[in-house]
């Protein structure tokens, strides 16, 4: 965690953000490119995260995802929340559908398999989630949907 990430959190959880999140995504994806892919809002906030790299389920283009991450071992958990908001992100059926993507990380991008967590194994993971980003309580109250969570695993 670094020093803006409780400023980060405040403004996660404000009720009147939710119709601005695709903006700030525009500026986060402006970010990246601007940087060659080093720095997103996610680095700025402090804040753990993982880039991911999936063919497109029915395109087979291969898009790029970066999304808060919470680190376990050298695994991943990552949530398909977009924002509580009522749909399911795009990302989600494309691992759904792919099973194997690719992690972008420092030493360029390392083959994972990202395994959908159900029942218990989703519930310790979704504690861990809250405690990198306790807003996903939030977007769980806001959305009627089952949030999605994936455990990413290199190699």
């Amino acid at each position: 965690m670094g020093l803006l990430t409780p400023i980060a959190v405040r403004v996660g959880a404000l009720e009147w953000l939710p119709p601005y999140l695709p903006w700030i995504v525009k500026v986060d994806q402006a970010l990246q490119k601007v940087t060659g892919g080093r720095v997103d809002l996610l680095d700025v906030a402090g804040l753990p995260s993982v880039t991911m790299v999936i063919a497109g389920r029915k395109s087979g283009i291969v898009r790029t995802t970066t999304v808060l991450a919470a680190p376990v071992g050298d695994d991943w958990l990552v949530a398909g929340s977009h924002f509580g908001g009522p749909t399911t992100p795009a990302w989600v059926y494309n691992l759904r559908a792919a099973g194997d993507l690719s992690i972008d990380g420092p030493g360029g991008l390392v083959p994972a398999r990202g395994y959908e967590l159900r029942g218990d194994e989703r519930a310790v993971a979704w504690q861990h989630l809250v405690a990198v980003w306790p807003n996903f309580e939030n977007y769980e109250r806001r959305t009627s949907r089952e949030i999605a969570l994936f455990r990413l695993t290199p190699g």
